[in-house]
């Protein structure tokens, strides 16, 4: 690996659902021996707890307030374990339901600042980390040592989202999953706050017809070089 700042070594990897930032971004935070943080987990995990209680999703002050009082954590076991207030939510906060309803928590501007916060005390209290999202390079962390920005085609998104959810347990259809993709990336992309959007200095790679070995390797090469 090449030369490294003696501060945190951020990388950010940002893109829409199913480009394969997720994945790829996992196996190069432990290539480098890095934390990974999935920020887009740390969401789901507010909108669970809202769902929860039965909180009007509409109601930003509320949102608000739940997001000062609620601890999100991150560890990495044999995987990414996501924990609210305490509890493993891993599997919770990938249901339909919550995929449905994330839109209505991550574009209130309250809600975003306290994650945002969140997100760079996670990120610089380690010897470095790896964070994917929609807003890292632009938001998060505009000043990361690497940014990059990865897409793909709708079909192929979602064959990966599908292949991804029937894996956890769920039944789902490849059309319906690429209707829920086109209608997520409408909503992140038109967002007041932390929109969906590659930074002018992120390297892009369309990862349409490449592994996710080739992706990983392809970012690497820049970070290793």
């Amino acid at each position: 690996m090449g030369k490294r700042a003696a501060k945190p070594l951020i990388i950010a990897i940002d893109g829409p659902a199913g480009s394969g930032k997720s994945t790829v971004s996992k196996i190069v935070a432990k290539r480098l021996a890095l934390l990974y943080i999935d920020t887009g987990a740390m969401y789901r995990a507010l909108t669970l707890k809202a769902m929860r209680q039965g909180l009007n999703l509409e109601d930003e002050d509320a949102l608000v307030s739940l997001a000062g009082s609620t601890k999100i954590g991150l560890e990495e076991k044999d995987k990414l374990h996501v924990f609210l207030d305490g509890e493993d939510v891993s599997l919770a906060i990938r249901t339909p339901g919550v995929t449905a309803n994330v839109k209505y928590i991550a574009r209130v501007p309250g809600v975003r600042h306290e994650m945002v916060a969140l997100q760079r005390l996670i990120g610089q209290k380690h010897c470095g980390a790896v964070l994917e999202g929609r807003d890292i390079g632009t938001v998060v962390f505009p000043n990361a040592d690497y940014k990059f920005y990865l897409d793909a085609s709708p079909e192929v998104r979602a064959k990966r989202r599908c292949k991804e959810l029937i894996e956890s347990g769920q039944k789902v259809s490849e059309i319906s999953v690429k209707e829920d993709i086109l209608t997520r990336d409408d909503s992140d992309m038109k967002r007041n706050v932390g929109a969906l959007k590659k930074c002018d200095d992120a390297i892009f790679i369309d990862t349409t017809g490449l592994s996710i070995d080739g992706v990983t390797e392809k970012i690497l090469s820049y970070i290793c070089a």
